[in-house]
């Protein structure tokens, strides 16, 4: 790794401190990430779309190695996420789809998983169109579950199966 390569890494933040930590890396001029989700809330007079984190404490943030102690002294970040004794590195193209993925949809669901890829599928239609993925399991006429396999979280998304082709 070059020392001015900069890498898409994922940090873990303090609770509910997702969107405080992206501006205030935002305004280091780091370029971060904070993916948010539009859910609709009902209140007794209403039902709002609101925006709140996908990954409830975690925050995306694209750094070189020499700024990453920098990045940690940022206020509301815990630590990076680690795999195997290093800061966890996420792939551009991850970013780039979880982008897409959450422009197209809504009310997106994710949980821990802890389980091995199956098919590989590849979006036939709509803004998600050419991108592969792995689908885990079909759960009803119109749900997949696709995995994001460097951060092991699970997002569902409602969409109609004949917007799959298997690979």
């Amino acid at each position: 790794m070059a020392d001015n390569q900069k890498y898409w890494y994922a940090l873990y933040t303090k609770p509910r401190w997702e969107k405080k930590v992206h501006k205030l890396l935002s305004q280091k001029n780091f370029e971060a990430y904070c993916p948010l989700n539009k859910v609709k809330r009902k209140w007794t007079d209403r039902i709002k779309t609101i925006e709140e984190p996908l990954f409830r404490s975690y925050v995306f943030v694209k750094v070189a190695d020499a700024e990453r102690t920098e990045v940690r002294f940022v206020d509301g970040v815990l630590n990076f996420v680690y795999w195997n004794g290093k800061p966890a590195i996420v792939k551009e193209e991850e970013i780039i789809e979880l982008k897409k993925f959450l422009s197209e949809f809504e009310d997106v669901q994710v949980s821990n998983i802890d389980i091995k890829p199956a098919d590989e599928v590849m979006l036939t239609s709509g803004v998600m169109m050419g991108a592969k993925g792995r689908v885990l399991r079909v759960m009803g006429p119109n749900t997949v579950e696709v995995r994001i396999e460097s951060l092991g979280f699970l997002i569902t998304a409602k969409f109609d199966k004949k917007s799959l082709s298997k690979v």
